[in-house]
């Protein structure tokens, strides 16, 4: 709790749009927020159908990169071009790191 909220304050600064991540055993999940009203403006996850189908299995890396790939997507399509990155406290590396790379890879700069 105390990294996410040491995090946060640092992006409330910055005034630029969040990409929150959240992961769980199962499933990795990705939110695009924004700065002024904090509304999701672009949302995907794992527990998605047409993501399922793409991967084995939904808690491991090659999920999180899906999961990268489609949240930079959905964002760029509402017009959302840099992100801050909001690990929401989990250690960067794993799935969280393959999901931003996945991101960066497809467009979206942290």
């Amino acid at each position: 709790m105390r990294r996410a909220r040491k995090t946060r304050s640092k992006i409330s600064e910055l005034n630029v749009h969040r990409l929150c991540v959240h992961r769980t055993l199962r499933h990795t999940y990705a939110q695009v927020i924004s700065p002024d009203a904090g509304v999701t403006v672009a949302h995907a996850s794992s527990l998605e159908a047409d993501l399922r189908k793409a991967v084995k299995y939904t808690g491991n890396i090659e999920a999180a990169r899906e999961v990268g790939k489609v949240i930079a997507a959905r964002a760029r399509e509402k017009g959302v071009g840099e992100v801050a990155f909001d690990r929401s406290g989990f250690k960067y590396h794993g799935r969280v790191k393959a999901l931003a790379d996945a991101a960066r890879e497809a467009g979206l700069k942290f």
